[in-house]
């Protein structure tokens, strides 16, 4: 076999016709079943109407209003503009791949690696679009709180939550989500309690839905003087985030009790200065909410009486679903028996979602944040089980 020029195929010259070609007519179908899922020829006709309530003047005079006009915008646009980059890139593709067909000779072979390169990349997109649109929940586009609290395991268990949390936030920082870290509270030696943190972002609480419950770790423990192996849990919790709850919960000022105390952790020059942390105990129903990472006292609360609102509003919606469905049943335990997925270190390397089934045995890359395939494999099942991208 000659060997291909520079940026070419290590394959023959029709083993490069024949799978460039198919690769071509896959990209095509799912360019013709993105038209279909983004509602491409409904979002078009949206965007016209958004563009021009996005011009009036006084469109700010309703912030509400305001922000769910320029969200919705913002989220067209962006679908719309996607899929016509789609449509480029991959006409693009067709075009050169047509022209090296039609020029013979060794062409085809001196493109290929690029066009490969090329498919591979819109391959990529369309498999994050496609997860995207398994999301059909009144919140799954939107923000999400997200919560990280230690279970049993004592410090190693603590050290996990920390673990966890830096996990998040480098999922988050691999999916371009803002990332807000409300609370943490520190271990009694190493680690966190517990950890509060918001993540903005398309599609942010729909994709952290798929993680919601215990975490599970194994691992020969740092904390043990013998170094023996330890089993630790830790769990997370996630409730959409809405800036303004549009009238869903009530809070009576009477039934919170609101202590202040002095932040703890990095955070600026501010922090251990002033009691400018706010801890919130809604008292009807025990719901506690912290916030120690703003400047002031009166930022804190605010940003506490907004996650507050929020996780009253998804209890009441829980109540709603759970009446439904006839559901009872206590919390679980984020202990034994009830974890939705280990990270297994010692005696050997393995990552199982037991939901799933899915494993990996590239626990550095999980901890490091790709999480994707474990949450898409998760997303798929519970599509398939529920006929819904939701719980509700």
């Amino acid at each position: 076999m000659a060997t291909p020029s520079s940026g070419g195929s290590a394959r023959g010259p029709e083993e490069d016709r024949r799978t460039i070609a198919e690769e071509l007519s896959r990209a095509h179908e799912r360019l013709s079943g993105a038209e279909e899922y983004l509602r491409i020829a409904t979002q078009r006709g949206e965007l016209a109407r958004l563009e021009a309530a996005v011009g009036v003047p006084d469109l700010w005079s309703d912030p509400v209003r305001a922000r769910q006009v320029t969200t919705s915008y913002g989220r067209a646009k962006a679908d719309v503009d996607q899929y016509d980059e789609l449509a480029r890139r991959i006409g693009d593709v067709q075009a050169l791949y047509d022209l090296a067909v039609e020029e013979g000779g060794d062409a085809l072979a001196t493109v290929a690696g690029e066009l490969d390169a090329e498919l591979a990349a819109v391959a990529t997109v369309f498999d994050q679009l496609e997860l995207a649109s398994l999301f059909s929940g009144e919140f799954d586009g939107g923000d999400a709180v997200a919560e990280i609290h230690a279970g049993a395991g004592g410090t190693d268990a603590q050290d996990w939550a920390e673990m966890m949390l830096r996990m998040y936030l480098r999922w988050a920082e691999r999916h371009g989500l803002a990332v807000e870290l409300d609370e943490a509270t520190p271990g009694q030696e190493a680690g966190l309690l517990s950890a509060t943190f918001l993540v903005r972002g398309r599609n942010a609480y729909g994709l952290l839905s798929a993680e919601r419950g215990v975490h599970r770790l194994v691992r020969m423990s740092p904390f043990d003087a013998q170094h023996r192996r330890q089993t630790s849990f830790a769990s997370f919790e996630v409730t959409p985030f809405v800036e303004e709850p549009d009238g869903e919960v009530d809070i009576d000022e009477k039934d919170l009790r609101i202590d202040t105390y002095r932040s703890s952790g990095a955070g600026g020059q501010h922090v251990n200065v002033t009691d400018s942390a706010v801890r919130i105990t809604h008292l009807p129903t025990g719901i506690v909410v912290s916030c120690q990472n703003e400047r002031s006292q009166h930022q804190n609360k605010a940003k506490a009486m907004q996650i507050l609102a929020a996780k009253l509003a998804e209890r009441e919606r829980e109540q709603r679903r759970a009446e439904l469905a006839e559901l009872t049943g206590p919390q679980t335990d984020v202990s034994w028996g009830n974890q939705i997925r280990s990270y297994v270190l010692a005696p050997y390397q393995l990552v199982k979602d037991h939901r799933t089934d899915v494993e990996t045995g590239n626990v550095d890359a999980v901890l490091d944040g790709d999480l994707d395939d474990l949450m898409a494999a998760y997303l798929r099942s519970r599509r398939a089980s529920t006929g819904s991208a939701t719980e509700s």
